[in-house]
């Protein structure tokens, strides 16, 4: 026979039994809430972020390297100390260093900030070529460079100063906007 306390434990044992069953059930009159985020969510972010610019063939043009990359809201992705070279296969020449670059979901062009510097040592006139500024927009796909910051061309021994730049990366052409400087070594 069961003593009085035997029968107690095993009622409560019982009652707890039923009770985490009942609560482990799916509720179904209460609406399911799913959290959203917040205004403070910014994406995702990535370290030694590395990106593939392809053209129409799926062939390489391009590669862009970043130490950091960050998505800033819906469209935008922002890069830090960014690296930008052209593939062999493309036939440009050039390579891009800078601070900073933002790319945007809807755009074929990137933003280049901050000690912006492009270097060829096939350049204009078949020299080394030097371009810095602080702003430039680049549009891999069609391999052009455009700003319209002043802007500072090394060619070989030569220097020149100006403020806006179009330039040709493929065909090494350049056309300067304005306020146009230069120094010629012999």
């Amino acid at each position: 026979m069961m003593t009085t306390r035997e029968v107690l434990t095993i009622g409560v044992l019982a009652a707890g039994v039923i009770a985490s069953w009942y609560l482990g059930q799916p509720q179904t009159d209460e609406e399911i809430v799913t959290p959203t985020l917040g205004a403070g969510h910014r994406g995702y972010y990535l370290k030694s972020a590395r990106i593939l610019g392809t053209g129409p063939e799926g062939e390489l043009l391009y590669e862009l390297v970043a130490r950091e990359a960050e998505q800033v809201g819906e469209s935008r992705v922002s890069f830090t100390d960014v690296h930008l070279n052209y593939s062999p296969q493309s036939d440009v020449p050039w390579t891009v260093d800078a601070d900073m670059a933002t790319i945007f979901a809807d755009e074929k062009r990137v933003l280049l900030e901050g000690h912006v510097r492009a270097i060829s040592t096939q350049g204009f006139s078949g020299n080394d070529t030097e371009i810095r500024t602080q702003y430039l927009e680049i549009y891999p796909d069609d391999f052009l460079a455009e700003t319209d910051e002043r802007v500072q061309i090394r060619i070989g021994a030569r220097s020149l100063t100006a403020t806006g730049m179009l330039a040709s990366l493929k065909d090494n052409q350049v056309k300067l906007k304005s306020n146009v400087h230069g120094k010629f070594a012999p």
